[in-house]
């Protein structure tokens, strides 16, 4: 079983559309996590970075990247690439470093600076690439996707459009006294559902958009963080697993899925073992949460999320949506950060990000937004090709 680390500092750089370029975000991000540790870059042992695979050759050696923008110090570092679950490789990196006691305390950086419109392929013709395969043969951009997972959610549990309206109602809601959210204004129900239809049933302001940002943290031992504070923020468990055979839901971007004609389907799926391996690791469940970060890329597939990390069974999601349980003051607040919906997609430090808000909630410092008497929270996100994602943050 593996140990805790501390959080002793977090830091962000808002998101949205900068045009700079992603070191910058990053940088500004890493001063503040230092920042908040009270520490120096010449205290930093290890530098864990996010890869962004559309920023150039840097983007893909992102901790050297980032330690030479912060200035060399003969720091050890590793880059990290898992599509959207980058960012917690990234934190799995520096963590491991940690416990194996090859450091004491390491920074974790992911930044991008993202395109406009929806996430293209990278160029070249590769037949053999899944990703080039959905996009060339099919045309099918991320929102195809989201739209059919949405449209399953409506067939198999009867979750309408006014459902995915007022998710995103909520995290308009939230996002509106996040400094760092992209789009801080409150939208009715009726706004949501006139705006233009995207991937039917979803619309405009139901899917996030692709937006510039960066996030950081500083890790430690635990001796180490007893020595700057009394009572640090930990991560108890993460998760970064992948998929078993057969995987009977299609994940993006495949266009099929395994075959269980003859070995049967895994009594836990995909989506649904991820939080469950941070939580067996963490020796917690999502009945010790307080609150939850998911991964909103519409608001659609946050109902599929409160599911998939045990927040109620398959098919209540609307329930607990519509009881208002999810919102800042219900029981087990989802997304008080605003989520993706307020925030946008910047691959490599979103799931960063989402520690950073789960830390903010901890220590009471989440101002306009803050779940009382928070003590422990869950994150979950996921990668293209089968990267889980899950963090449990705790006092």
């Amino acid at each position: 079983m593996a140990s805790e680390v501390a959080i002793l500092g977090v830091g962000m750089h808002p998101w949205g559309k900068w045009g700079k370029s992603f070191v910058e975000y990053g940088v500004k991000a890493a001063r503040q996590a230092l920042a908040d540790a009270g520490l120096e870059l010449k205290d930093i042992q290890f530098i864990s970075g996010g890869d962004t695979i559309r920023n150039g050759y840097p983007g893909f050696v992102a901790g050297a990247t980032f330690a030479q923008a912060l200035g060399w110090t003969g720091v050890r570092v590793a880059s990290s690439y898992g599509a959207c679950a980058s960012g917690t490789q990234a934190i799995n990196a520096a963590r491991t470093q940690i416990l194996a006691g090859l450091c004491d305390v390491a920074l974790v950086v992911g930044a991008d600076a993202a395109p406009k419109g929806f996430f293209a392929p990278v160029g070249g013709d590769r037949p053999d690439d899944p990703d080039w395969q959905r996009f060339r043969l099919v045309g099918a951009t991320n929102p195809i996707y989201f739209g059919l997972y949405a449209r399953r959610r409506m067939d198999v549990y009867g979750a309408t459009e006014s459902d995915f309206a007022r998710v995103k109602v909520k995290n308009a809601r939230h996002g509106l006294n996040n400094p760092n959210a992209r789009y801080r204004k409150e939208v009715s129900e009726e706004e949501v559902l006139a705006s233009p239809m995207v991937s039917d049933p979803l619309r405009l302001l139901e899917i996030c958009a692709t937006s510039d940002g960066g996030a950081a943290l500083v890790l430690s031992s635990m001796d180490f963080a007893r020595k700057h504070c009394s009572d640090p923020i930990k991560i108890a468990g993460i998760s970064t697993i992948t998929p078993n055979y057969p995987s009977t839901v299609i994940e993006m971007p495949n266009l099929s899925t395994d075959s269980a004609a003859v070995v049967d389907a895994p009594e836990v799926g995909f989506r649904d073992s991820i939080a469950a391996a941070a939580y067996e690791e963490a020796g917690m469940g999502p009945e010790d949460m307080s609150l939850a970060e998911v991964y909103d890329l519409s608001s659609a597939l946050e109902l599929d999320w409160y599911e998939n990390i045990g927040l109620c069974a398959a098919g209540d999601a609307e329930k607990l949506l519509r009881d208002g349980d999810t919102a800042v003051g219900g029981r087990i607040p989802v997304n008080p950060s605003g989520g993706l919906s307020c925030f946008g997609e910047a691959i490599p430090a979103q799931a960063i990000a989402q520690v950073c808000e789960l830390t903010w909630q901890l220590q009471s410092s989440a101002t306009g937004r803050q779940v009382e008497g928070a003590t422990a929270g869950v994150s979950a996100n996921q990668g293209l090709f089968g990267h889980g994602s899950s963090v449990v943050v705790k006092r």
